[in-house]
């Protein structure tokens, strides 16, 4: 986990923005619509590895 995942998530947020313009240049709803899921499914786990961090943290902090 950790570095990579957040490196992943970033990637599918950036492709998905490309699918999202690129459908939005061609006219295809389909692939507009899929890269908008994308764009939407990797912000969704980066909220969740930036809530693991947050936890780590606060479990960290804690133990002093």
């Amino acid at each position: 986990m950790g570095l990579f995942d957040k490196l992943k998530n970033r990637t599918q947020r950036g492709k998905g923005r490309a699918k999202e313009a690129a459908g939005r240049e061609s006219r295809d709803p389909y692939l507009e619509a899929e890269g908008r899921k994308d764009r939407v499914a990797g912000g969704a786990k980066q909220v969740g590895e930036k809530a693991k961090d947050a936890v780590r943290e606060a479990r960290r902090t804690g133990e002093r």
